[in-house]
């Protein structure tokens, strides 16, 4: 267990610096945004690259971030009754949950999008709008956050497994997000 344990804090790591390029994605998403609509409306011009630009970027916010809060456990969950649950049964639940929906859905929609990505990056397509760009940047995310979310998943799994046999320290308190 060991090894695989070092395997998911590996995974974590990556996670979060995927994360911060995340993070870095959505301040330049917005500069962009800003920039082009000074642009637009001051000078009155306008490409159809920097609005895609900004498309781009929030495909790798949300492919690159999910990860991350998967890790850290801020993701969105039925709470009904998870919220409620004491002992290792919110443990438990959170295996099946991973285990039966998100590891295979994961690893159905990177498995599906790798194809899509390639026939993208092989033929060049470009964007139909007059000064698009190319589309293979804004395609390779979907393949690599699903499978960084599987990886994720995976860490995730180990780590409550370990937790379960007490070989690994983690808070299973759960907040319900205020409302």
């Amino acid at each position: 267990m060991s090894k695989l344990l070092k395997l998911a804090l590996g995974v974590d790591k990556i996670s979060e610096q995927l994360g911060r390029v995340a993070a870095f994605t959505v301040l330049a998403a917005a500069l962009i945004s800003a920039g082009n609509a000074f642009i637009r409306y001051g000078f009155d011009i306008s490409s159809n690259g920097w609005l895609e630009i900004q498309w781009y970027l929030f495909a790798a916010t949300v492919m690159l971030g999910a990860p991350l809060v998967l890790k850290l456990n801020e993701h969105v969950r039925v709470d009904i009754i998870y919220g409620k649950l004491k002992g290792n049964i919110p443990v438990y639940i959170d295996l099946m949950g991973l285990i039966l929906f998100l590891l295979p859905v994961m690893g159905l929609l990177a498995w599906l999008s790798f194809p899509l990505f390639l026939k993208f990056y092989l033929t060049n397509e470009m964007s139909s709008n007059a000064g698009g760009l190319i589309r293979w940047p804004a395609m390779l995310m979907l393949p690599l956050g699903f499978a960084w979310m599987f990886m994720q998943g995976l860490s995730e799994v180990i780590k409550r497994l370990a937790y379960l046999q007490g070989k690994y320290e983690m808070n299973t308190h759960y907040e319900k997000p205020v409302q």
